[in-house]
């Protein structure tokens, strides 16, 4: 058993957008839908300091579902269409069982990592694009990050990861000792979304 999870090193990350757009292109992520969006720390809009030149400061946070091993989503679904995979601690979602009454939407404490298809899918681009191994967007259903659990059904890396221009996001087993992410989060001072919502996120980013 593993417990899969990221380091996100806010000291290297560049807000490029990079891991946001492949996750859309990869995931063939329906019109309007995103699972990982990057926010400014720093001033009111994005991209823009805080602060005046020569003591200004900008960073930036990159969130999507935090992958909690206390997941509040899990607790709440009333069809079990929201779930924890007990062989990697990833959470989960199956279109085919979910009802679409959002109650993981509202259960989830962390804003925006979470989207509703009120209508039938449609992309920009007018047809689907990423790997054949995504499953198919429906209707009436609930969607967030799956770590793309296509990719690591094949042993591969999670798109961001394999994309990410400034190597900011680092990936592995949070239960072993010895994996990068793990000596990251011993080594470095770690930052955590809303620690007192008890959740345990699987995200951890590196200060």
């Amino acid at each position: 058993m593993m417990r899969y999870g990221f380091a996100i090193d806010t000291k290297r990350c560049i807000g490029c957008h990079t891991c946001s757009v492949s996750c859309r292109i990869e995931n063939n992520l329906p019109e309007g839908t995103w699972w990982n969006r990057v926010l400014t720390k720093g001033g009111e809009s994005m991209d823009t300091p805080e602060g005046t030149f020569p003591d200004a400061t900008m960073s930036y946070i990159t969130v999507a579902c935090q992958h909690c091993e206390n997941p509040a989503c899990v607790k709440v679904c009333p069809v079990g269409a929201t779930y924890k995979d007990p062989d990697t601690g990833v959470v989960r979602q199956d279109y085919d069982k979910c009802i679409g009454c959002r109650m993981c939407m509202a259960a989830c404490p962390y804003v925006g990592v979470r989207s509703f298809n009120w209508e039938e899918p449609a992309h920009y681009i007018g047809f689907d694009s990423g790997d054949a191994d995504v499953s198919e967007h429906q209707k009436h259903t609930v969607e967030k990050c799956t770590f793309c659990w296509h990719r690591l059904a094949k042993g591969e890396d999670p798109m961001c990861v394999k994309t990410c221009l400034a190597r900011a996001r680092v990936w592995g087993d949070l239960d072993d000792p010895e994996s990068e992410v793990s000596k990251l989060i011993r080594e470095r001072r770690v930052m955590q979304l809303l620690p007192e919502k008890d959740t345990k996120p699987s995200v951890y980013y590196l200060v």
